[in-house]
């Protein structure tokens, strides 16, 4: 019996080590920034969140955003802008960046534009 239980406790261990040890991922919604070449970022009601940085960090799953520019966009620098987005990340909350993106999907600006939480364009 105490062996059985010692095996038993022993076999629930080594199987939690095989279990994806995985952050929720978490959707944040607001501004996504993207000024000048492979520079963006996000800015919600917690601030802003780095998502790649030109010759810097890049976030996973970059690849991911679609082209923003067909509608509902700002343009501020010939090709470049913002529109309103929400994102299904991993987050750094520490160093105050998204680390891996799963998800996004283009809102209409007035989206942002009406949320009180956001800051103004």
């Amino acid at each position: 019996m105490k062996t059985t239980l010692v095996c038993g406790l022993a076999l629930v261990w080594v199987g939690a080590l095989f279990v994806p040890s995985s952050k929720a991922a978490e959707t944040r919604c607001g501004w996504l920034q993207n000024p000048t070449p492979a520079n963006w970022w996000l800015v919600d009601n917690a601030g802003r969140w780095t998502i790649s940085l030109q010759g810097g960090v890049q976030a996973a799953g970059l690849d991911k955003i679609p082209d923003l520019s067909r509608s509902q966009y700002v343009r501020t620098n010939r090709s470049y802008g913002y529109a309103c987005a929400c994102l299904e990340v991993a987050t750094n909350a520490k160093t105050r960046r998204i680390t891996r993106i799963y998800r996004v999907q283009q809102q209409p600006l007035r989206t942002c534009r009406e949320d009180p939480a956001l800051p103004r364009e």
